[in-house]
């Protein structure tokens, strides 16, 4: 497992003092790229072969999340990689190692002339290490959205939402979603459904809808269309493992490049 370390800083956290959860998310992106720059394989090199990966979910369990100036372990490693898809597992870990926070993801190879997937050739995966998944997803990569949203204020994308492929970033859909929900809500975990991109100027309209066990903001266009769907619940998933069991479980797997 590839891994670097860190230190919370002021900027990444939110009002409690902790750890702000897209920046949880944040750190996670910010190691896979750190893996796959130092592989060789990163977005530039991809986008010269005309080629970039898309991520179109996301679930993500959190145990708790770290203070101000906590130091922290976060972790990647890839565990699939099947037709034009891959998958990359991820964990935050304390200075004690324990887990405080993991994630799945799934990501889509795509021609990014054509605009539609590609099967990776072997220079574009051979050097990642696949390891055995983490078993998060236990619910699926699609989310249900719930009748009778509540519509909230729509609201345009702003240039700094942008990535370097001029997309709304991922996280920002997160971070657009917690700002839609109650602040009594205690997030623990979340899901997300990546429809299709947003870009400069494009106008979003949330809907917000409620049951029992799940919270579900649609981030959707004028039409209806949604460029995202998140879904957040105040408990980890049934059938995944502990904070403890996932730490034993990576004790036996990790293999630190710091």
């Amino acid at each position: 497992m590839y891994t670097f370390k860190s230190r919370i800083r002021y900027s990444e956290t939110d009002k409690t003092g902790r750890l702000a959860i897209p920046s949880m998310v944040n750190y996670f992106q910010d190691c896979s790229n750190f893996q796959s720059e130092e592989l060789g394989v990163g977005y530039k090199e991809l986008l010269e072969r005309g080629k970039g990966w898309i991520l179109t979910s996301w679930h993500i369990e959190i145990y708790r999340t770290p203070e101000l100036c906590e130091e922290v372990t976060i972790g990647t490693f890839a565990s699939d990689f099947k037709g034009f898809y891959g998958n990359r597992n991820f964990v935050m870990l304390d200075d004690d190692g324990k887990v405080l926070g993991c994630a799945d993801s799934t990501w889509v190879l795509m021609d990014v002339h054509k605009g539609r997937p590609i099967k990776p050739a072997p220079e574009d995966i051979q050097h990642y290490e696949v390891l055995p998944s983490l078993s998060l997803e236990t619910q699926g990569r699609k989310i249900k959205r719930i009748e009778g949203a509540a519509s909230l204020p729509p609201f345009r994308v702003q240039r700094h939402q942008l990535d370097t492929q001029n997309h709304v970033n991922n996280c920002q859909y997160i971070q657009m979603a917690l700002d839609g929900i109650s602040e009594e809500l205690s997030v623990k975990r979340i899901r997300v459904e990546y429809k299709k991109a947003a870009v400069s100027e494009d106008v979003i309209v949330p809907g917000l809808g409620h049951e029992e066990g799940r919270t579900v903001v649609e981030l959707c266009d004028e039409e209806g269309n949604p460029y995202a769907l998140v879904e957040v619940s105040e408990q980890v998933s049934e059938g995944v493992m502990s904070s403890r069991a996932l730490r034993d479980y990576l004790n036996g797997k990790r293999k630190d490049c710091d």
